[in-house]
C-alpha cells in the first residue's frame, strides 16, 4: 500500500484539545456534545448538521468536544486561537449548566455508562473492543509538528518515543478512576493502550515497512485506514506532520502551550540533527515500554532510562538538562517563555499532584477536584 506524505512548513504545529463537559451542580459528565456542536456550528454562521466547525469537532464519547487549531507558525499563535474557542464554547455551554472540564480522566463518573456518539466508526469500535473501547471516557492533547520532508517521519516519530516518559510525566491527571485512587500518576495512558490499535508504535527501518505494515491491517480488517492507527506517537501523512498523542489533559491553555512548545522544540531540534547528515538514537522496545509504565506510575517521581546502554536520571533532572538544551532553539521559534513554563509544571506540580491535594484538602470528596480543574479551565 502505497501512503503519500503531504509537505509541511518545517514546525508549524496544530494542537487537538479533547474537553470533557460537565455538570456545573453534581459534577457528573453530561452527554450533551450535540448540543454545543450545534450551537457552535449557529455561531460560525449557521453550519449545515454535516458540515464540520473548523475549530470544534465530535469525539467518541458524547460528553466530549474537541478544541482544534489551524496551522500556526508559533505557539502563542495556537494558544490564542484555543483560548477564542473557549470562549465561543462557553457561549453555549454556559446559559446550559454545563461546564469545561479537562485531566486525563472523571475522578468518579462511570465509563461504561457514558453514550457514544452514534457514528459507524465509532459503533464498530465499541463492538470490536467491548469493555475496554466502554472505558474511553478519558482526554489528551495531541500536538502536530509539521516536517518538510518524509524522509524525517519515522526518524522523528522514534526521537519523540524517547521523550514520552518526559510529557507523560509532565502531563498525568488522572490518578482516580470510578471514584477510587488507583495509585497511578496516569491511568489514561494504560487504558488507552489496552485498544487493538493504541498504545507505543513499531519501529520501521524505511516508510516502505510502514506501508507493508499498513497494508497488512487494512488487508486483514484491522483497520480502515491509517488514521486508526491510536499511537503514543505517530507520522500524519495527509498533514505532513508527526503527533505527539501520549499526554493525559490538561486544565489551562498555559499547559497546554508549554507541552506544545516542548513538543516543536524537540522536533525542531531532531529536524536540523537529520538535515546535517546526523542520526536519532532508537531505544530498545523493553525500554520504550519501561518508560511509560514508570512514567504513568510514579509520574514526576519516574526514575527513566535515558538510552539503549541503560543509563537512568530522575525524570525532572533530565528535563531541566533539556530545557536548558532547547533554549536557543525556543527563542528561534518564538516560544521561549512557553517552553519556559515546563519549569512551572515542575515546580508547582502535575495534576495528578494537586488533584490528590485537592482531594486530601476535602476529606477525599473527588466532587472537590472536580470543580477546582473547572476553576483552573475558566482561568485558562
Amino acid at each position: 500500500m502505497e501512503i503519500s506524505f503531504a509537505k509541511s512548513e518545517q514546525s508549524t504545529l496544530g494542537i487537538e484539545w479533547e474537553i470533557a463537559l460537565v455538570d456545573r451542580e453534581t459534577g457528573e459528565m453530561r452527554s450533551v456534545a450535540n448540543e454545543v456542536l450545534r450551537g457552535v456550528r449557529e455561531q460560525h454562521g449557521g453550519l449545515a448538521e454535516d458540515q464540520e466547525h473548523p475549530h470544534v469537532t465530535q469525539e467518541l464519547m458524547l460528553n466530549t468536544v474537541e478544541l482544534v487549531t489551524g496551522v500556526c507558525h508559533t505557539v502563542d499563535e495556537a494558544r490564542l486561537q484555543l483560548s477564542k474557542t473557549l470562549d465561543d464554547i462557553r457561549g453555549i455551554t454556559d446559559p446550559m449548566g454545563v461546564e469545561l472540564y479537562c485531566a486525563g480522566s472523571h475522578p468518579f463518573s462511570e465509563a461504561r455508562r457514558q453514550p457514544v456518539t452514534d457514528k459507524e466508526r465509532y459503533a464498530k469500535l465499541i463492538d470490536r473492543t467491548q469493555w475496554w473501547g466502554q472505558q474511553m471516557a478519558i482526554y489528551g492533547v495531541h500536538v502536530h509538528v509539521g516536517l518538510d520532508r518524509r524522509s524525517k517521519a519515522l526518524p522523528i516519530t522514534d526521537g519523540l518515543i524517547n521523550y514520552q516518559p518526559h510529557f507523560l510525566a509532565l502531563t498525568a491527571s488522572s490518578p482516580f478512576w470510578g471514584g477510587e485512587d488507583t495509585g497511578y500518576a496516569s491511568q489514561r495512558s494504560l487504558i488507552f493502550q489496552q485498544l487493538p490499535t493504541a498504545g507505543i508504535p513499531y519501529h520501521f527501518e524505511t516508510w516502505e515497512g510502514l506501508e507493508h505494515y499498513v497494508g497488512d491491517m487494512v488487508h486483514t480488517g484491522i483497520i480502515d485506514d491509517i488514521s486508526e492507527l491510536r499511537w503514543d506517537v505517530r507520522p500524519v501523512p495527509r498533514f505532513g506532520t508527526v503527533e505527539m498523542r501520549i499526554c493525559d489533559g490538561l486544565s489551562s491553555t498555559r499547559d497546554v502551550a508549554a507541552i506544545a512548545a516542548l513538543t516543536q522544540c524537540l522536533v525542531h531540534e531532531m529536524s536540523t540533527a537529520l538535515d546535517n547528515g546526523w542520526a536519532i538514537p532508537v531505544m530498545p522496545p523493553w525500554f520504550r515500554v519501561e518508560n511509560k509504565w514508570r512514567a504513568a506510575r510514579y509520574g514526576l517521581d519516574s526514575i527513566i532510562i535515558l538510552d539503549k546502554e541503560g543509563n537512568e536520571a530522575l525524570v525532572t533532572d533530565e528535563l531541566y538538562r533539556i530545557l536548558d538544551r532547547l533554549e536557543p532553539i525556543a527563542k528561534e521559534l518564538g516560544c521561549s517563555d512557553e517552553l519556559a513554563d515546563i519549569e512551572r509544571i515542575i515546580k508547582g506540580g502535575a495534576g495528578y499532584q494537586w488533584q490528590r491535594k485537592v482531594a486530601a484538602e476535602n476529606s477525599g470528596d473527588l466532587h472537590a477536584v472536580v470543580a477546582d480543574n473547572i476553576q483552573r479551565m475558566r482561568l485558562a
